[in-house]
């Protein structure tokens, strides 16, 4: 780890790099960048490289359009899969304004100064993301197809697994890039693949979100296949979910979800409890797309507001875990979001329910999909058009998201919904919109 543009200088003198990425995300989680020489390097850390953020999705109008980036030394990483001789690294930035104020779209800015308003109450929150993504052929062209790499399913092998060399580039590059991949396998969709790493703390993990997805396409690229993160690629099959594990931890270092004989202190019931009440509400960032909506009540993705120590159908679910390893998972959300805004969000739904000694309901432990099973338990958004009528009225979501911010995301996801549209073609809409984009 480097802590100074100092340290990041000398790494770039002693290692043979000729490129710089400089990273940021736009308001939805894209990953955007532009690259410099070394000897811009300089530059950038004292006083910022300018880019037109009139053309990123939710940033700037043209009557005002320059922001800068300033790198983060603490994020340089190699890209592995680019050549050895004149090496890529990355570097994510801090966005700001002429004059060095900060841009209030800087959504892993707003992640930050979010965990930071935790610490001060005495809590650290950590994340560790499960993303699952489908690989795809390409055609003659080189474009990507719908036709998925294999027809394996959950922890299959070769040959039906088809995937696997895929899986062990990207851990692989993830190690040398400073993650810990703790797991990776097929799962239940045909060409549906998996790799989980290792907990850390919420702006991290973010930061590996980002990473993360970005290696997996680059990677599936030089295999000649096409990664895809939406969140429901293919009818009839197995939507792909990036379920979140949290676990909390207070001033002593201590993991409030291991103590008592449920398994978690009360504060750890009350996090639960205030994340059930809001999620329903910050669903528009946690499911970010039409398409996301189709995954809910099919193939273990849940649909309503309720929570298990082991029914993976549930919203939240308890894992069989111990130790440090002891936590929550939130099933809904989809690795279409953005993980900055996502976890912020979550962080302050757990933490208002904390605050207002939110009781946690009993678990819910039967399958609710069987008929009258789920009686008038509350449920998530049936689309993204009731996730955003939801959102626009959450005073949470006012009080985390910045106005101007608030006000850009919500424009451009009904102007998204309103492209979408309705009717027989409507899937075919969704592919065109984020099969190749997400």
């Amino acid at each position: 780890m480097y802590d100074s543009a100092e340290d990041i200088l000398n790494y770039v003198r002693e290692n043979d790099v000729k490129f710089i990425r400089l990273a940021f995300c736009d308001i939805f989680g894209v990953q955007k960048n532009i690259a410099i020489q070394p000897s811009e390097l300089p530059r950038a850390f004292e006083k910022g490289i300018s880019f037109d953020a009139s053309a990123v999705s939710g940033f700037m109008n043209v009557e005002e359009s320059d922001l800068l980036l300033v790198p983060d030394p603490g994020t340089l990483t190699v890209l592995p899969w680019r050549p050895d001789h004149g090496r890529v690294v990355r570097l994510f930035c801090d966005i700001r304004r002429p004059g060095g104020a900060p841009f209030e779209g800087d959504c892993r800015r707003l992640l930050r100064q979010t965990a930071a308003r935790a610490a001060q109450r005495g809590y650290v929150c950590k994340f560790g993301p499960e993303c699952e993504f489908y690989l795809f052929h390409l055609d003659e062209e080189g474009e990507p197809t719908d036709r998925p790499l294999d027809r394996a399913g959950y922890f299959d092998i070769a040959p039906l697994d088809k995937g696997e060399n895929v899986r062990r580039d990207v851990c692989l590059a993830l190690e040398e890039m400073g993650f810990t991949p703790e797991a990776s396998h097929h799962e239940q969709g045909p060409g549906q693949n998996e790799i989980d790493f290792r907990y850390s703390t919420a702006v991290r993990a973010a930061d590996n979100v980002v990473t993360f997805k970005s290696a997996v396409k680059a990677i599936a690229a030089q295999h000649g296949l096409h990664a895809s993160f939406m969140p429901k690629p293919l009818a009839g099959a197995p939507g792909s979910g990036m379920h979140i594990n949290m676990s909390l931890y207070n001033r002593d270092d201590r993991n409030l979800f291991l103590g008592d004989a449920d398994g978690f202190l009360p504060e750890a019931r009350q996090f639960i409890a205030g994340i059930l009440a809001r999620t329903a509400e910050l669903s528009a960032f946690l499911n970010p797309t039409t398409n996301s909506y189709a995954r809910f009540g099919l193939f273990e993705a849940p649909r309503y507001l309720t929570w298990s120590r082991q029914n993976r159908s549930q919203l939240v679910r308890i894992p069989a875990a111990e130790g440090d390893f002891s936590r929550m998972e939130l099933r809904s959300p989809d690795p279409a979001c953005n993980p900055y805004l996502a976890f912020a969000l979550l962080i302050e739904a757990g933490l208002e329910g904390i605050g207002e000694q939110l009781e946690l309901p009993a678990p819910t432990d039967c399958d609710l999909y069987e008929a009258g099973a789920a009686g008038d338990l509350p449920a998530l958004p049936a689309s993204l058009d009731e996730a955003l009528w939801l959102a626009e009225r959450s005073p949470l979501v006012a009080r985390v998201v910045p106005q101007a911010t608030r006000d850009k995301y919500f424009a451009l996801k009904r102007a998204e919904t309103e492209k979408i549209g309705r009717g027989p073609d409507r899937a075919a809409r969704e592919h065109a919109l984020y099969f190749d984009r997400l």
